[in-house]
């Protein structure tokens, strides 16, 4: 299991979240429900690769791929 930001992973791979930026944007993730142990997997990605469409398990997340960089992540 080796860290690495959400956007590094390909579509469909299960992920859990390992830890959120500590910043202004890290806060505004966290409070959408990314926290640390959530699990997840890209769904797809729009055509140059920004935004990626995040399932959730509850619900899907679409974010920017600067965003998705600051949520570190693992392959589950």
């Amino acid at each position: 299991m080796i860290d690495q930001g959400l956007n590094d992973y390909p579509n469909g791979t299960p992920l859990i979240v390992t830890s959120v930026a500590d910043n202004l944007l890290g806060a505004k993730l966290t409070e959408m429900g990314i926290v640390e142990g959530k699990k997840m997997r890209v769904l797809y990605r729009a055509p140059f690769g920004c935004p990626l469409a995040i399932d959730m398990g509850d619900h899907v997340l679409s974010l920017r791929k600067a965003e998705a960089r600051l949520i570190m992540v693992a392959s589950i």
